[in-house]
């Protein structure tokens, strides 16, 4: 078997998954402490698959070189106990390459990459020869936005089609985009859906394997409950768990009034797992606030041992 295609079938079972949300002190410094006590904590939980992303690791505030640092320790952390998805910036096609090079040198096992395509500068041909040059390099996860902005299904279309190095693709659009790329891709690439397990239902009749779960990052426990649901294929059962724990808990951040990033970092300092920073512009729940979080996740306990 093809390393490509053992790592596809790796990608699919390895589950549920969960992303790495990069944390700080409190002065603002990326906390590699906190970054080893993360990874520690989801493979421990279940997880197979440890996730970099752009959106939850926090690319945003972080130089190229702190994101190639924070991939070094994510990878010397997991020490081959998991398989390890890394991410690019949002960089030109050369140092995406060079950023593929450099991580399999690591010991990456897949690369996911988020092509820059600001005012649709990019076109159906280069986004094309955006992956393709990459995945000469490592094995590609596509995601398919950044913000609302998709990758064109066109581009999926055609993708699909060639025999390339691209393994898997990571939905974050969901809905009817979500359903048409799963119906085009689920035979030959692993196909991760983003963000809610509601996004994770609504596209299974069309081909999906696997969902990203806020949960593995604090409350593991309640990742693994619906995903017995789901390979028991008792889909009401699985549905009863996003009404029971995962749409209370959107209601929980809205309350707090705060993003849902600075949430899961609170919840991680709560379970003892790392701080809550993030660096500035960034912002960090008050005090008060933390309470709410902590008085959620207490209630969370008590519906376990109902």
């Amino acid at each position: 078997m093809l390393k490509s295609d053992w790592l596809k079938n790796e990608m699919r079972e390895k589950m549920p998954v969960a992303s790495v949300s990069t944390p700080f002190t409190k002065n603002g410094e990326v906390d590699y402490r906190g970054i080893r006590s993360i990874v520690d904590f989801i493979i421990e939980a279940g997880t197979g698959l440890v996730l970099l992303t752009y959106g939850d690791s926090l690319y945003s505030i972080l130089s190229d070189y702190e994101i190639a640092e924070v991939t070094r320790a994510v990878v010397e952390q997991t020490r081959k106990r998991a398989v390890v998805v890394a991410a690019t910036g949002t960089w030109w096609t050369g140092k995406c390459v060079e950023f593929a090079e450099y991580s399999q040198d690591l010991g990456v096992d897949v690369l996911m990459s988020l092509p820059p395509n600001w005012a649709d500068s990019s076109n159906i041909k280069t986004l094309k020869q955006h992956y393709t040059a990459i995945s000469e390099k490592m094995p590609v996860m596509i995601v398919t936005a950044l913000g609302n902005k998709p990758v064109p299904i066109q581009v999926i279309q055609e993708l699909v089609k060639e025999n390339n190095g691209i393994i898997a693709i990571k939905d974050d659009i969901c809905g009817a985009y979500g359903r048409k790329m799963a119906s085009l891709a689920h035979e030959k690439w692993a196909i991760l859906s983003g963000g809610l397990k509601e996004n994770h239902i609504d596209i299974m009749p069309y081909g999906v394997d696997s969902y990203l779960s806020v949960y593995m990052r604090f409350k593991p426990w309640i990742a693994h409950i619906y995903w017995d649901k789901i390979k028991r294929s008792d889909i009401p059962a699985a549905v009863d768990i996003i009404e029971r724990y995962e749409r209370p808990f959107w209601e929980m951040v809205n309350r707090v009034g705060m993003d849902f990033d600075s949430i899961i970092h609170a919840c991680m300092e709560i379970c003892g797992i790392c701080g809550r920073w993030r660096r500035l512009p960034y912002q960090n729940l008050a005090e008060d606030q933390m309470e709410i979080v902590a008085d959620f996740l207490d209630k969370l306990e008590v519906k376990k041992d109902a």
